[in-house]
């Protein structure tokens, strides 16, 4: 191949997208103060990307959820910014799941991520559902809602068949798009959405994209959610244990090739999970053409 040739092939990859998707963001509540300032710097940094949405997580215990609460509705009043509060069946009942509904509403919230949410050891309270959350939701109102999908199948699923036919009934129950838990095998998605597609899915299978900047934590959060590592991935962090700096390249380089590749497969909106910190996704999003 010609050097001319190689130029124009990466003129034309670095063009292709050109700010051609959408984005949209993930923070969890901060613990302590430090952690808070951290999160609305983030916040203020990406809220200039004008994202679709940002979502706020929260554990399944009251003080947590209140935290969401609080800084999803701030979010939204101070930056215009669509916020998603996560919401979950558990450690509250459906009355109370309608209150909390309602309140959001009230507030202007329109936006929610219902989950079923991880049962705490000892749980014994009859399960309530994603699928029940999201019709309990409509009938609150007419909330945008969006739930999660697994490409790699759920860890607690019994099969994949089970898994996917869950998920339909999330949509069914009216659901507007399913966020997927983070993957790095991109054939693991793409066969998934066509499984959807299969099965009468029609809404959007956003890809949830993860930046990993700490390799060694990845492989315990990939054993827990049943996430597929490829076998070329730990080598590209071999030796990086102590340069954060060069872990950081390694991830939105990683991180990049993926929209990329997505995107030519026809995906127009990512949900990055941030962990509360701002430059590598922004500086994933300023590569890829998403800039102020």
């Amino acid at each position: 191949m010609s050097y001319a040739k190689e130029i124009d092939l990466l003129n034309q990859s670095v063009a292709d997208l050109n700010g051609n998707i959408n984005v949209s963001f993930e923070f969890f509540p901060p613990k302590n103060e430090k952690m808070e300032n951290l999160l609305w710097e983030s916040i203020h940094r990406l809220k200039v990307l004008k994202p679709k949405f940002v979502s706020v997580t929260y554990g399944a215990n009251s003080g947590e959820r209140d935290r969401t609460h609080s800084i999803v509705k701030t979010i939204q009043q101070q930056t215009g910014i669509i916020s998603a509060p996560h919401l979950t069946g558990i450690d509250a009942t459906p009355d109370e799941l309608r209150q909390i509904a309602q309140d959001y509403w009230d507030s202007g919230i329109r936006h929610i991520v219902a989950l079923r949410g991880d049962e705490p050891p000892g749980y014994t309270k009859k399960p309530f559902y994603a699928s029940d959350l999201v019709a309990l939701l409509k009938e609150v109102a007419d909330f945008d809602i969006s739930v999660a999908a697994y490409p790699e199948v759920h860890p607690e699923a019994k099969s994949a068949q089970s898994d996917l036919l869950y998920l339909k009934q999330k949509v069914d129950a009216g659901a507007n798009r399913a966020i997927t838990q983070f993957f790095f095998d991109i054939d693991s998605y793409l066969r998934f959405r066509d499984r959807c597609a299969t099965v009468g899915i029609d809404v959007e299978i956003v890809p949830g994209i993860l930046p990993v900047s700490n390799f060694k934590q990845l492989e315990k959060m990939a054993k827990i959610t049943n996430v597929k590592i490829p076998s070329w991935m730990p080598k590209m962090y071999q030796g990086l244990e102590e340069d954060q700096t060069i872990r950081n390249l390694v991830a939105a380089s990683i991180a990049i090739d993926m929209v990329k590749v997505l995107s030519k497969e026809g995906v127009k909106d990512f949900h990055f999970y941030t962990l509360n910190r701002s430059e590598l996704t922004y500086a994933i999003c300023h590569t890829l053409g998403v800039r102020p």
